[in-house]
């Protein structure tokens, strides 16, 4: 079985729930928590050159690798497609019935969920209108472990589920309770965060952390000299996909001679223009690496507050970062974490439905975008909020683009 290599948003202890209101990732399993001694403003590296906490050199090769595989299927729905492995067979599941589904939600605390949850029930319309689903019947744990197992529980003992769909808020606490719903004999399909078992029908997620930090540290590499100074931003410690983004882009760094420091900010803009400020009193800061796109205007900003030159930048996909990377004209890159997962879950209720065999573990693309993109998603998502993410890949569905750029939350 292979460990989840990815969460989004799940809470890693009470007092960070309101920091992940605004964060983006998260894969938080059964790990220690950072040490109790190391700064709570900066991160002490660990050595990036054998296997740590959370560096895996097997995990960091493979999703380097991923980066580069062949996709089967569309590159027009990339929400449809994954990379070549063992297939779950579906048969025994086919029906022409409307299905209920049950979805058992870890939050939508954050602009990412927001977008994708928006984006998801969009897709469920398109498949209540073909009969394929009937109701999705949908709890919220709000960041909260005993929530959801409780939320999941709820379904089983309801006996009134066609298919479970599970987006877990922690690795470890969920597994028992995903392995409960999988006992039902109905199928289970995992999305976004992983869990510590295959009884699923259908793991859903992107490559990973790590191809995250490959990414942008291999972006900021090679717009640098050896010897330049890059900030690294990072939301808060102990989440594993965002750990794995640092563990992956340290680890390049290091490699190419770069000075990286990294600091905890919370998504705290006015500590984000703090901690630059402070950074350039010290010196020349030539890069800014960040493990989400939260914030990414504040690092923008302190610069320009400063009145020294921009950095080579990555941020996200979400479009402030866009647009402002556009305004300011900076050497730019946009790491993407496919918020389009989100609409993938309900196609594979429909291909269930069908008896068609659907990946055991469905690995979709994490494309970044560039410079020479940018123009096309900002003029494709012209009139949609900040906080919206410019591949959602939800263009295709009812309601585009009044719902999202009305950001009503269903």
């Amino acid at each position: 079985m292979r460990k989840s290599p990815l969460l989004r948003g799940a809470v890693v202890s009470a007092a960070a729930l309101l920091v992940l209101a605004a964060c983006s990732t998260d894969d938080s399993v059964d790990d220690p928590a950072p040490d109790a001694g190391a700064d709570p403003e900066t991160s002490e590296s660990a050595d990036a050159s054998a296997d740590t906490e959370w560096f895996v050199q097997a995990d960091f090769d493979e999703q380097d690798a991923q980066r580069s595989a062949t996709f089967e299927g569309d590159d027009a729905t990339p929400w449809l497609q994954y990379i070549d492995g063992p297939m779950t067979d579906t048969k025994k599941y086919a029906t022409q019935e409307a299905q209920k589904v049950c979805f058992a939600n870890a939050s939508i605390s954050n602009p990412w969920r927001q977008t994708g949850w928006i984006t998801m029930n969009q897709q469920l319309k398109a498949l209540q209108d073909s009969k394929v689903i009937g109701e999705m019947e949908t709890r919220d744990a709000q960041d909260d472990d005993n929530t959801q197992i409780a939320d999941i529980d709820y379904f089983i003992a309801e006996g009134n589920c066609d298919v479970f769909i599970i987006s877990p808020n922690s690795t470890a606490a969920m597994t028992p309770a995903v392995e409960r719903a999988c006992e039902t004999g109905k199928p289970v399909i995992v999305f976004d965060r992983g869990v510590n078992t295959d009884c699923y029908t259908s793991f859903i997620h992107p490559i990973g952390g790590y191809a995250w930090g490959i990414d942008t540290a291999n972006f900021l590499s090679e717009n640098l000299e050896e010897g330049d100074k890059v900030v690294a931003l990072r939301i808060l410690p102990g989440v594993d996909v965002l750990e794995t983004r640092w563990a992956a882009a340290e680890k390049i760094f290091k490699d190419n001679g770069i000075d990286a420091v990294d600091y905890f900010t919370g998504a705290d803009p006015s500590k984000i223009k703090q901690i630059i400020s402070d950074e350039l009193v010290k010196g020349d800061v030539k890069g800014i690496w960040m493990d989400a796109g939260d914030g990414a205007v504040a690092a923008i900003e302190a610069f320009e507050d400063a009145g020294v030159d921009l950095p080579v930048m990555t941020g996200e996909d979400e479009m402030s970062f866009l647009r402002k990377w556009e305004e300011t004209g900076l050497t730019g890159l946009a790491p993407v974490y496919s918020n389009f997962q989100w609409r993938t879950t309900l196609l594979a209720v429909e291909k269930i439905v069908k008896g068609e065999a659907i990946p055991s573990e469905w690995v979709l693309p994490q494309v970044p975008i560039t410079e020479d993109e940018r123009a096309d998603f900002l003029e494709e998502n012209d009139g949609m909020p900040d906080g919206h993410y410019a591949k959602f890949g939800g263009e295709d569905l009812p309601g585009y683009p009044q719902v999202w750029q009305d950001r009503k939350i269903p």
